[in-house]
């Protein structure tokens, strides 16, 4: 069964920066195009970043140059580093594979002075 555990979510400044941790089991990451998205209070989940298996990466414009999704193969984590954190990141932030039916408790993230 694949299983998403992410972690890294605190409150933190504007402008500050957090990395939040997704480890994966049930699948390898390596072998498939991992995704995060978050989801605001009252808002629909959107998406976030994209990396392929073949390490191709892919942002929403509103984190593009400011977010960064990277893997570590060996320990079938994925991360999202997130830099000049802005108040309208706040949200609860899931790793995911495209099209699954399977996702994880999320990790809270808020940006607030």
């Amino acid at each position: 069964q694949v299983q998403f555990v992410e972690s890294g979510g605190n409150l933190v400044q504007p402008g500050g920066s957090l990395r939040l941790s997704c480890v994966v089991s049930g699948i390898w990451v390596s072998n498939n195009d991992m995704e995060w998205l978050r989801q605001a209070p009252g808002k629909q989940r959107e998406w976030v970043a994209t990396r392929t298996r073949i390490g191709t990466t892919n942002y929403a414009d509103s984190v593009k140059g400011r977010f960064a999704i990277s893997r570590d193969n060996t320990k079938n984590t994925v991360y999202l580093e997130m830099n000049n954190l802005k108040p309208e990141d706040t949200a609860v932030y899931y790793c995911h594979i495209p099209g699954s039916i399977h996702w994880g408790q999320g990790t809270q993230v808020t940006v607030s002075s």
